[in-house]
């Protein structure tokens, strides 16, 4: 299936890494998608051949961020120490770790307190957020931390229940992070000195998400788009206004998770138990506005995301996959598959972590699912309970497949030519 990039009109970001590495959340756009070819279009029935595994990870629901010969995780051991880490992509030893801060917000119910964020690379460093806020950016060759700030401490943030999961972004000479609240719900950095670049107070003063913002440009403004606890916003880059409010899509439950996905001025967003819509940004007559185009209770709204291939985009619900036309939010079909799932796309196929713990390979299709591969990647976790799910995103990068479930990273060869 010819393809095109689910982030056209979506700002390219600049960072320094490979045409096929994977340097932040949802890979080298934002969008879940990898340009990388020469794959595995079919996997053996058991799957693709296990390169190697780790069992002392960390504790945790990050994915990893992989450039070069190195991968990049945020993990935690007990409540007092949240680290970001350094792993060999050869045989997934430990280079180096960085204690960050402690685990945020531990008393959360549910009870699922862990470190969530994704490293993000860029250069010879990377910015990491730990669930209790601490900001830090690291030198990717040693760990040594070069400047720290405190979301909580220095602009009185405000996270949503379960603690912060944003993944942060970076803008040329700008790292942008959401602290929340009424004095700073959202932040630009100095990349290079963390000094303050500006401050966003949305009118509402929102408490956090447990969202990762994204660099859109519509209606002649450059603007970062992010999901609060209550709607989607859209803020000025470079100064910090806030643009406008998309209030519809907000998780009944208080769990405004997906990241938001763009095409040109067109954005569908998300949330747990209440629905997904689309809004167009355009201008009007005092600043710009986003316009619902669509809004329906069955929509793609899990956790793990959706990708954009032509005309349509994939995610899961809280009980099927579903493939649904973007410009409409017609359904095309929906199917059991794994269930809920979190979702990549590399060289014509999707990728699924499933929440029931296994892992598909799926041809995207207008015309109804098909699978191309099946398998449970062994020794799996022990969970506090059912409830407990495997929520780290599936990571494509230089012909490899990485899937991270708490404590444990599992490295799969995926390449085409290779065999078991």
């Amino acid at each position: 299936m010819k393809h095109f990039l689910a982030g056209v009109g979506v700002i390219a970001f600049t960072m320094a890494c490979g045409a096929e590495d994977w340097p932040q959340w949802r890979g080298p756009h934002r969008d879940g998608i990898s340009t990388e070819k020469g794959l595995l279009k079919e996997w053996p029935k058991p799957g693709p051949r296990l390169l190697w595994k780790v069992t002392n990870a960390g504790s945790g629901y990050s994915t990893p961020a992989v450039v070069g010969e190195k991968l990049y995780l945020l993990g935690n051991e007990g409540m007092e120490q949240e680290f970001v880490e350094a792993l060999s992509v050869a045989d997934g030893k430990r280079l180096w770790l960085t204690p960050l801060g402690q685990v945020g917000q531990p008393n959360q119910r549910p009870n699922y307190p862990a470190a969530r964020s994704t490293p993000t690379v860029d250069g010879d460093v990377l910015y990491a957020l730990g669930s209790d806020g601490d900001l830090a950016c690291v030198e990717i060759g040693s760990g040594k931390v070069r400047w720290h700030r405190s979301l909580r401490a220095d602009f009185k943030g405000k996270p949503g229940v379960w603690a912060y999961a944003e993944s942060p972004l970076i803008d040329g000479d700008t790292v942008v992070c959401t602290p929340g609240g009424p004095e700073a719900t959202m932040l630009g950095l100095n990349k290079n000195s963390g000094a303050v670049v500006w401050q966003c107070v949305t009118p509402e003063g929102d408490e956090a998400g447990y969202s990762s913002a994204i660099l859109v440009e519509a209606a002649g403004a450059k603007q970062y788009v992010q999901l609060l606890q209550k709607g989607l916003v859209g803020v000025r880059a470079g100064t910090g206004e806030f643009l406008w409010r998309y209030s519809k899509a907000v998780s009944k439950y208080g769990a405004n998770i997906p990241t938001p996905l763009a095409n040109g001025a067109l954005i569908y967003t998300a949330s747990a138990g209440t629905g997904g819509g689309l809004v167009k940004v355009k201008p009007k007559q005092d600043g710009v506005e986003a316009e619902e185009v669509y809004f329906e209770s069955k929509m793609p709204t899990a956790i793990g995301g959706v990708i954009k291939l032509d005309d349509y985009f994939y995610g899961t619900t809280g009980q099927a996959m579903l493939c649904v036309e973007f410009a409409s939010g017609k359904v095309k079909w929906e199917d059991r598959a794994l269930g809920t799932a979190a979702l990549c796309f590399a060289d014509g196929r999707l990728y699924l972590h499933g929440e029931n713990g296994q892992v598909a390979l799926v041809e995207p299709s207008a015309d109804g699912y098909r699978e191309k591969g099946r398998f449970m990647p062994p020794d799996q976790p022990e969970r506090k309970d059912e409830m407990e799910k495997p929520w780290a995103f599936p990571v494509v990068a230089n012909g490899r497949l990485y899937l991270r479930d708490h404590g444990r990273l599992w490295c799969y060869d995926v390449r085409t030519g290779v065999t078991r």
